[in-house]
């Protein structure tokens, strides 16, 4: 890790292979917290390139401990995180406003790292019990339309780093690689990142590893759709700038989208949004972001018809049945 470490200070970057076998080393917990606390911040100073985030991603994969779900059509919603705005857990509830609209969401999430509720801290708030049970999971998907991995239980080298992650408090190359490794391989992804850089890097690699996403970024700088601002949205064919507006709903400002300074206000609003209760703001960017992933899903629905889905889900109920059900499965 020195030598590692020497050439990183020299502004020199890692090939693929490099990246590849360094990330299999912290998976066996092959470098103390030190090392890894100096490897994470060489890439606070300096960008990450193409070969080095495929080689961290090849490594987690290579070890990951991997659930099959055949040929089930699903989806992932994730964000990078580490965008500074400590939101509600905007992506999480927009996952069971795609299930309760009775699609299929394989989520990968993990403990805040950079925030104070990650997918991980809201959902253990109601009393779930993660699993790396294959059976459980499948009943999961089955019976609430969502299964959801914690990323420890899945990927050695998440769990390896997380205690240097959070004593960080800040944004690593991980919040890159999070959306980047659910250990499914969903067929489908809609992912959040926190700037126009790495939604370039994104799309550049889910072209080359055939990975049917769509990519979003706020350009006040949310990692999702916040409707604080005009959104950028890209997949593998197109590339264009939105708003609220063309959505047929109504944006916000940041402060309608705070989650509180503790995880129990991020569960409060969590679960405001999902029995409907939540202000508009609130709503609407759950809204929007689930629409984007059920157009992912099938994308000759157009995006108005989407949203059309995705809000009778929520004000239905159905999106609140079905996590009432997921939390049910996996007490």
């Amino acid at each position: 890790m020195n030598r590692i470490l020497s050439n990183l200070f020299e502004h020199k970057s890692l090939t693929r292979d490099e990246a590849r076998d360094i990330m299999l080393n912290i998976a066996d917990g092959k470098y103390n917290d030190n090392q890894l606390s100096a490897f994470m911040t060489v890439f606070l100073m300096r960008s990450i390139t193409p070969d080095e985030l495929t080689g961290f991603r090849d490594a987690i994969l290579q070890r990951r401990v991997a659930v099959d779900f055949g040929d089930l059509n699903t989806i992932d919603i994730v964000g990078t995180g580490g965008d500074g705005k400590n939101t509600f857990n905007i992506s999480t509830a927009s996952c069971f406003v795609v299930a309760g609209a009775g699609r299929k969401v394989v989520k990968h999430g993990n403990y805040g790292a950079s925030s104070v509720s990650g997918a991980s801290n809201v959902l253990e708030q109601h009393g779930v019990k993660f699993t790396a049970d294959p059976d459980k999971l499948h009943r999961s998907l089955d019976r609430s339309g969502v299964s959801f991995l914690h990323a420890p239980f899945f990927s050695p080298a998440l769990k390896s780093v997380g205690p240097v992650r959070r004593s960080l408090k800040m944004r690593t190359f991980f919040n890159m690689l999070g959306p980047l490794v659910n250990p499914t391989l969903p067929k489908n992804q809609l992912l959040g990142v926190y700037n126009l850089k790495l939604m370039r890097l994104y799309r550049y690699i889910a072209q080359n590893e055939g990975i049917n996403c769509t990519i979003v970024h706020s350009l006040d700088g949310y990692d999702e759709i916040s409707l604080t601002s005009p959104f950028k949205v890209v997949n593998n064919n197109s590339e264009k700038v939105m708003e609220a507006k063309h959505l047929g709903l109504k944006g916000g400002t940041q402060e309608d989208l705070y989650g509180g300074d503790t995880v129990e206000e991020a569960a409060k609003v969590f679960d405001d949004v999902l029995s409907n209760r939540a202000s508009d703001p609130k709503k609407n960017c759950v809204i929007a972001n689930a629409a984007f992933a059920i157009h992912t899903l099938e994308p000759l629905l157009s995006i108005k018809d989407a949203v059309k889905v995705a809000k009778e889900s929520l004000e239905s109920g159905a999106a609140l049945d079905s996590f009432r059900k997921f939390v049910e499965v996996n007490q």
